[in-house]
């Protein structure tokens, strides 16, 4: 088959290699039918992932169709059409029991298996562990570009900004930095009631995309001088916001959200962080603060797919480029200069 294989930091090619098998009773062979990019996969092409060896096929999130199952699996069955989930999850082990697959001790203590430690999906097959479990049938009315947004990014910004943060209704929320994973939080804290939900970029085309997505207000941080006194001020008694997701992954916009957020208020983390941060316990530990953080679970998926049949969120809206699979090589560099091409999410379909 032909893939998407890093051969070092810097280096990708789509070439041929070996077509995946069933080799577990629990595993399913799946035809990816659309898959996607994401901002993980640079950060492995960059060299941040040194687990990511050189001759791995990258990607983890996808929709496709069931050619085959292993004997082991009683959920799927070929034939059906399927969003690949970005966490494989056993099913049995104590995390995974408790909800948190994305520290599955089977699969050695992360879920987060495609792409970093085994095969993913920029593939025209992949293999997938678990299948019963990690595979989500796709509902009739529910399209491709809808489905695959459901792999990680929804889920991430949903489960780690939106829940994390316990968004609820009436809540006055910040989301620092407007790129997918924070327009994903944008997208799924408005069903929740937010009163006020506050963008802060600094790019005009992602400040549009969140007013689309569902913000209420933006903020320029070049237009401010200082961006979390603009943000309490926007709060109705001026002591801050009650929720302020964090989705940069930089010291400065961490700290903005720290500054930002009023007594007894939460910060969701949801941005992946290569540099420390400073966290001024000294002066924070009186304010009653909740500090939450961590890798994407993907266990509302069936609960995301609900919104879209309410039409309460509309993930099709993250597709601005589209591919062949076969023009990945292409589709990679519209996504590394994003902000040259106005790129929210590049799909590839078969």
């Amino acid at each position: 088959m032909k893939a998407l294989v890093f051969h070092g930091p810097g280096e990708r090619a789509w070439e041929e290699v070996a077509d995946p098998a069933i080799v577990e009773p629990t595993d399913a062979l799946v035809r990816i039918d659309t898959t996607t990019i994401c901002g993980t996969d640079l950060h492995i092409l960059k060299g941040d992932v040194p687990a990511v060896t050189p001759g791995r096929v990258l990607g983890h999130e996808g929709v496709g169709t069931v050619l085959e199952t292993g004997t082991g699996c009683t959920r799927v069955r070929a034939g059906q059409r399927v969003i690949v989930s970005c966490i494989c999850k056993c099913g049995t082990c104590g995390y995974c029991k408790q909800g948190m697959p994305s520290h599955c001790q089977t699969l050695g203590g992360i879920g987060w298996v495609f792409g970093h430690l085994i095969d993913g999906t920029q593939a025209e097959y992949v293999q997938v562990p678990f299948a019963d479990n990690g595979l989500v049938p796709v509902p009739p009315g529910v399209s491709d570009e809808q489905a695959v947004m459901l792999s990680d990014i929804l889920p991430t910004g949903y489960e780690i900004g939106v829940q994390y943060g316990a968004v609820g209704a009436g809540d006055v929320v910040a989301v620092v930095g407007a790129g997918p994973v924070g327009l994903a939080a944008i997208m799924t804290a408005r069903p929740l009631g937010a009163s006020r939900i506050i963008a802060v970029d600094g790019d005009p085309f992602r400040l549009e995309a969140a007013c689309a997505f569902g913000a209420t207000d933006v903020i320029d941080i070049g237009a401010v001088d200082d961006v979390a006194a603009a943000l309490r001020r926007m709060s109705p008694d001026g002591l801050g916001v009650d929720v302020a997701i964090e989705a940069v992954g930089v010291p400065a916009t961490f700290t903005t959200c720290l500054d930002a957020i009023r007594p007894g208020g939460v910060v969701a983390n949801v941005g992946v962080h290569g540099k420390p941060v400073e966290f001024p316990i000294q002066r924070a530990w009186i304010d009653n603060i909740t500090i939450r953080t961590g890798l994407v679970n993907a266990t509302t998926t069936e609960d995301l797919l609900g919104l879209i049949a309410a039409h309460e969120i509309a993930p099709e809206r993250f597709a601005t480029h589209h591919f062949k699979l076969a023009q990945i090589m292409d589709a990679y560099d519209v996504f590394a200069a994003a902000a040259d091409h106005h790129a929210l999410k590049v799909v590839l379909t078969a």
